[in-house]
């Protein structure tokens, strides 16, 4: 896959800010640049950061992050309509519960909790990417999409854009896998587990948008049985995704 220059922009306040174009779709058509963003959390933009958005013309903003995160980090982007579509970070509970128990988690651990994360995102989180889906579907006035780290949440939503632009699953592979040469991972703080497992939890891995892309497989029989049954989007609303977001 060829790596093009303007996919990650040198944003100071997000290290995460991708655009989602260029890929080859249906039809041999490839995604629109400048339309679709995903991102990290937006609430550390510079006021250099917030003109950059303004000149790519990103008016819209949606925001995976669970309640607290959100309010622990809010922002206020000048002439971007913010939509929040909370995904709780589940993970993180579990492995407080299992820390508190008196378990030792290990890294082989994690990945199975990201795992089950990435199943929970298809079966119990379908509503939220399904309103994401609309609000696609209404314009394709640019917009951003983001969670915290932009990485599981944001990954999955991409994942499920793509293709349902006709993009490759492995092109989608390897498009998710770019988090990891991007972001700029949190300080580590090993009082509250290993480094390990924190390695696992802050960055991705093959095996966890697998676990999601596989549940899809095996419960609904494919993405476009998955896209048309969970989030409303069958052959009418992917034709119209093409026309919007397809060269």
């Amino acid at each position: 896959m060829p790596r093009h220059p303007d996919r990650a922009l040198p944003l100071t306040g997000a290290s995460n800010f991708r655009d989602l174009g260029g890929y080859l779709g249906a039809d041999g058509r490839s995604v629109r640049w400048r339309k679709l963003f995903r991102s990290d959390h937006l609430g550390a933009l510079t006021a250099d950061d917030a003109r950059t958005l303004g000149g790519l013309g990103v008016g819209r903003a949606f925001d995976f992050r669970g309640t607290t995160e959100r309010a622990a980090v809010p922002y206020d982007l000048n002439g971007v309509s913010q939509y929040s579509l909370p995904i709780e970070p589940t993970v993180v509970q579990r492995m407080k519960e299992l820390v508190e128990a008196g378990q030792v988690v290990s890294p082989q651990q994690t990945v199975e909790l990201m795992q089950q994360t990435y199943r929970a995102f298809v079966h119990d989180n379908a509503a939220r990417f399904a309103t994401l889906f609309e609000h696609l579907l209404e314009s394709d006035a640019p917009l951003v999409f983001h969670c915290t780290a932009g990485k599981d949440r944001t990954g999955f939503a991409a994942a499920l854009i793509l293709m349902a632009l006709g993009v490759p699953r492995d092109v989608v592979m390897q498009d998710y896998l770019l988090t990891n040469e991007h972001y700029r991972m949190p300080e580590l703080d090993e009082s509250r587990a290993p480094r390990e497992v924190l390695y696992v939890l802050w960055r991705v891995q093959e095996d966890f948008l697998d676990a999601a892309l596989d549940a899809v497989e095996q419960d609904y029989g494919g993405m476009p049985a998955y896209l048309a049954r969970e989030l409303h989007v069958g052959d009418a609303e992917r034709r119209r995704l093409a026309a919007l977001y397809l060269d």
